[in-house]
Order: C-alpha cells, then sequence, then structure tokens
C-alpha cells in the first residue's frame, strides 16, 4: 500500500463513527372528533346493519365515538352527496353499495362522481339467490335452465323494479343462457317475494333475506350467483359455469370523500381489515346472510371499474333506458 493509500486508510479508521441517519416513521393518524358513518337508506336495512356493526367494532380502537347517520332518499343518492362534498379528513364516511356507485349513476344522474370517491375499503359480499315458487315443475336448477331455454316468454321472471340488481342479474342470466325470459318489475323486493310464494310469477333473485321463506318452504332455492358456494347452503348449485361466467355479488363498501390523505386513508383500510377478522363482526354479517370480505382501495376501485363495464354493457345489450 502506497503511502497515501495508508494515511487515508489510518485517518478513516481514526475517525469518529457517525451517527446512522434513520427515516423518521410516518405519523399514525388519529381522529379529532366523533366520526360519522352515513347510510344512505332507513334504518333496519342490510346496509344499516353492516355500518352499525362496523361502528361499533371501531369505537373503541380509534378514540372518538363512531356514529351511525341515516339519510334515506333519492335511492341512496342523497347520503352518498353528503359525503362526497364533506372535507377528506377521514371524520366523514359512507356506505355504499352497487345501487349508489356501480349500477344507480348508470341508469340516473347523482349529484356526485361515485368513482372520484376513495373507496377505502369493500366490507362484505353477499350472493343473490335465485328462488322459484314451490309447485315449479322444473324443481332444481338444470332443469329449470333448460326450460327457461326450450319456453321462450313463458317463464315469468319477477324481480325489485326496474334497473334494479335482481333486474339487471336476470338481463345477465338472459344474455349467457341466449334465453328470452319474460321481465315483470314490482316495486322493490318484497311485493315480488308475496307473488313469487303465490305463484303469480316463476321465479325471481333476491337476496339473503328470502331465507326464512326457503327454511320454511314457502319458496324454493334454485340457485346462487355467486362463483363460490354460499357458506349457509353449500350444497345449493352455482350458476357460474352453468350459465356462462356468471358471477355477481351484493357488495358494500366504506367510502370517502375525494382527496382523501394517504396517511388516513392507510389507518382507515387498516382498521376495516382488522375489526373484519374480529370473531363477533364476521359472526354478525353472516347471521344476515353476509360474508365479512376486505379489500383496500387498491384493489376495490378496480373492482368497481369492473362492475360497472359489467352492468354498462347488460345496460346497452338489454336496451334497458336511462335517464338523460
Amino acid at each position: 500500500m502506497n503511502s497515501i493509500s495508508r494515511r487515508v486508510a489510518l485517518g478513516l479508521l481514526a475517525a469518529p463513527a457517525l451517527p446512522r441517519t434513520t427515516r423518521a416513521a410516518a405519523p399514525v393518524w388519529a381522529p379529532e372528533r366523533p366520526i360519522r358513518i352515513v347510510v344512505p337508506f332507513p334504518a333496519g336495512g342490510g346496509l344499516d346493519l353492516v355500518g352499525r356493526v362496523l361502528a361499533e367494532a371501531w369505537s373503541p380502537v380509534l378514540g372518538q365515538p363512531v356514529v351511525v347517520e341515516n339519510k334515506a332518499g333519492a335511492a341512496g343518492a342523497l347520503g352518498i352527496e353528503q359525503v362526497f362534498r364533506a372535507a377528506p379528513d377521514g371524520h366523514t364516511l359512507g356506505i355504499t353499495s352497487a345501487g349508489n356507485v356501480t349500477i344507480g349513476p348508470l341508469l340516473r344522474r347523482t349529484p356526485y362522481d361515485p368513482m372520484a370517491m376513495t373507496h377505502v375499503s369493500r366490507l362484505t359480499t353477499s350472493p343473490l339467490l335465485l328462488v322459484a315458487r314451490r309447485d315449479l315443475p322444473a324443481a332444481e336448477l338444470d332443469a329449470f335452465l333448460a326450460w327457461a331455454r326450450a319456453k321462450p316468454r313463458e317463464v315469468r321472471f319477477g324481480s325489485g323494479g326496474i334497473g334494479s340488481s335482481t333486474h339487471l342479474s336476470l338481463e345477465l342470466l338472459n344474455i349467457r343462457l341466449g334465453t328470452d325470459m319474460l321481465h315483470i318489475p314490482y316495486r322493490g323486493t318484497a311485493p315480488l317475494l308475496t307473488d313469487l310464494a303465490a305463484g303469480i310469477v316463476d321465479v325471481g333473485f333476491s337476496d339473503a333475506a328470502v331465507w326464512p321463506m326457503i327454511d320454511q318452504g314457502t319458496l324454493k332455492l334454485l340457485a346462487v350467483s355467486t362463483a363460490e358456494p354460499w357458506a349457509r347452503s353449500p350444497g345449493t348449485p352455482v350458476l357460474d359455469g352453468r350459465a356462462g361466467e356468471f358471477r355477481v355479488s351484493n357488495w358494500y363498501g366504506l367510502v370517502a370523500p375525494p382527496g382523501l390523505p394517504p396517511a388516513i386513508l392507510a389507518r382507515l383500510e387498516a382498521e376495516a381489515a382488522a375489526a373484519l377478522a374480529l370473531p363477533k363482526v364476521r359472526q354478525a354479517y353472516a347471521t344476515s346472510g353476509f360474508a365479512a370480505a376486505a379489500m383496500p382501495e387498491q384493489r376495490f376501485a378496480p373492482y368497481l371499474a369492473g362492475e360497472i363495464a359489467l352492468w354498462k354493457g347488460v345496460i346497452a345489450a338489454a336496451k334497458i333506458e336511462t335517464e338523460s
């Protein structure tokens, strides 16, 4: 080693050790006042249940009360507009569904841009149940599908209303099967189920609220709309594969105003996932037919974009009129 190199090496050895620099951890966001979860429908429905169970799980861990506020009106648009126009500070959130994010805005004008909002997390999923009058001649799914193919315009298929998820699911089934079932719209699922039990219509889609009628034998369960078997009735056939690719689910999500800062989003995502992993939360949802199904914003937003593309295609193919 030459003299210059030796002096440099000795100098380095003699120099005092410099302290290691570390990047300071980003502060974890904490709410400064009560958090409000806006449910855009009256108390007592599925969205309300999902919001209240989440609020109860969150209050002890966020250090602030988490309260549910029911803001019904305009098919859910009034409540979601309130969230859309709130400050993006994590203190105003909302519970969303297909009716106010993916399907509703395709059929009617909304005072908000659904995809401009911050879709914090998916919360739950549940299948649509294909149910039939109990004396339907086709007693099981494959027989029903064959009957529907052979009897155009003779199968009376009820829905909860034009543009509802049950209506669009029917139209998707017609597309996948190449059938022409006769659509009979009702003003909501309750009157549909009443007429279905009376034999006035043949089949219809419903959410898990129909289970007591199935359990009592008033209606017959033919299939579920998801690709996976339903936990409550794992032996029930799935439509996927029998009716082409048919993967439809009811979902509920947690939404925040546009422009939510990353630190607030990260905390809310993490707390949503933690709450949905709690056995008491999963059980509370399962009792009503929902599955806890956390999905963070990075995956949830593309999922919603895919849902919008699917239903936009169904609306166009079925020539369902939309508001101008």
